[in-house]
């Protein structure tokens, strides 16, 4: 079992910047696409960004250039770090785990609110 969990949401103002985690236990061995989701009230959810096991990344095309997804593979850790956040960025986050066998862990999610 891989239980994922989100830090670092929180209330910022436009033009600001913040840095999500999440950290995985668990078999984490298996994993090896760590990705952001986000659902804002009344939208579905939607991919943010997506990073492999080989360290090739994917974004949706209105954070480009914004956010950045990394991984540390010793803390067993994803990162998004937003800048020049926007008020419709504001959503919950969601990092969601694949590991190779086929199964997909997703956390609790993490609240971003971007005020204007």
């Amino acid at each position: 079992q891989v239980q994922p969990v989100e830090s670092g949401g929180g209330l910022v103002q436009a033009g600001g910047s913040l840095r999500l985690s999440c950290e995985a236990s668990g078999n984490i061995k298996s994993i090896n696409v760590m990705g952001w989701y986000r659902q804002a009230p009344g939208k579905q959810r939607e991919l943010v960004a997506v990073i492999s096991s080989s360290g090739s990344t994917n974004y949706l095309d209105s954070v480009k250039g914004r956010f950045t997804i990394s991984r540390d593979s010793a803390k067993n850790t994803v990162y998004l770090q937003m800048n020049s956040l926007k008020p419709e960025d504001t959503a919950d986050y969601y990092c969601k785990l694949h590991a190779a066998y086929g199964m997909d862990y997703w956390g609790k999610g993490t609240q971003v609110t971007v005020s204007s």
